[in-house]
């Protein structure tokens, strides 16, 4: 039987260097399931692999979209499943993918439903609100719009709140309603080892990486993106606290308000203060994910 091996855990966890041992002890190229790794604009706020990595084993979906276009879980589902179907009959036996976007990964392993396509527009429109309003105002209006997605889904992910707006808005049904089809079955066995580190010690590892980041050019990465910021892709964490910080710069904030895509943290006045807010944002992605794995009793974890 052709096996998917899914390497997954939390932000900083060591996934990269793991996942290419895994893939050069069963001869595989490497899957990445990351969904913003997947755009070329985008490298060193989303901790893409070094080019010493990239060239020990062969990596697909890295750098592959840009962020001008749309992409999904539901695109990542099919292009992926293409993908793994071809290296199957090329004659892999195991094939090796690694991520830590829960979403993708669930499109690949369960599919998705049968949800409405987007209505780009209205997705920009909403977009555009997050980053004026805050996700608070959204999330209040989902609330009304469909309790139960308001309820169930993470609705701190300002991303997660537009898709289920703009679903609710589009169609005038609720999100929730669409969620309703069965897993579908893949002609492949699929394993999942996730790898956790002590809590203190995942912390620290995310906290030197963002400062790893900033002396590797983040700020100059981030302000070459200014035009798209309002782009799903650029809805970040690493990304939206200096932009928040290029605001403040800019004086489209007062020094009594607060930054856009940081309610209630107050101004970001400077970039010490973004670097505090990237790695605190970035501790609790962290713990979003795990606690998003955690009803997933087919993962078996690792202590790395």
């Amino acid at each position: 039987m052709k096996r998917l091996l899914i390497i997954l855990g939390p932000t900083a966890v060591g996934k990269t260097d793991y996942s290419i041992e895994a893939a050069l002890r069963y001869g595989s190229p490497i899957i990445s399931c990351d969904s913003r790794q997947i755009y070329k604009e985008m490298t060193i706020g989303t901790a893409v692999p070094s080019a010493e990595q990239l060239s020990a084993v062969q990596h697909y979906f890295i750098h592959s979209h840009t962020v001008k276009e749309l992409y999904t879980a539901g695109k990542y589902e099919l292009e992926a499943l293409e993908l793994i179907n071809r290296l199957f009959e090329e004659g892999h036996e195991t094939l090796v993918m690694a991520g830590g976007s829960g979403f993708y990964i669930d499109a690949l392993v369960n599919g998705l439903d049968d949800f409405p396509s987007a209505d780009l527009q209205l997705r920009e429109e909403l977009t555009a609100r997050l980053h004026e309003e805050g996700v608070e105002s959204l999330r209040q209006e989902l609330r009304l719009l469909d309790p139960e997605s308001y309820a169930t889904i993470d609705i701190a992910n300002g991303q997660r709140v537009v898709r289920a707006l703009e679903v609710c808005l589009m169609t005038g049904k609720p999100f929730s309603s669409f969620k309703t089809s069965q897993a579908k079955k893949r002609d492949f066995e699929i394993e999942k080892i996730g790898l956790m580190r002590p809590r203190e010690v995942l912390y620290d590892r995310i906290n030197r990486r963002v400062l790893q980041m900033i002396d590797e050019g983040l700020v100059e990465e981030v302000r070459s993106l200014t035009e798209y910021r309002n782009l799903a892709a650029l809805q970040t964490v690493g990304y939206k606290e200096i932009f928040d910080w290029f605001d403040y710069q800019d004086g489209k904030v007062s020094p009594d308000g607060w930054g856009p895509t940081t309610p209630g943290d107050g101004p970001v006045t400077s970039l010490e203060r973004a670097i505090e807010l990237i790695q605190r944002n970035t501790r609790r992605y962290a713990k979003r994910q795990l606690s998003y794995w955690g009803r997933d009793k087919s993962i078996r974890w690792m202590e790395i």
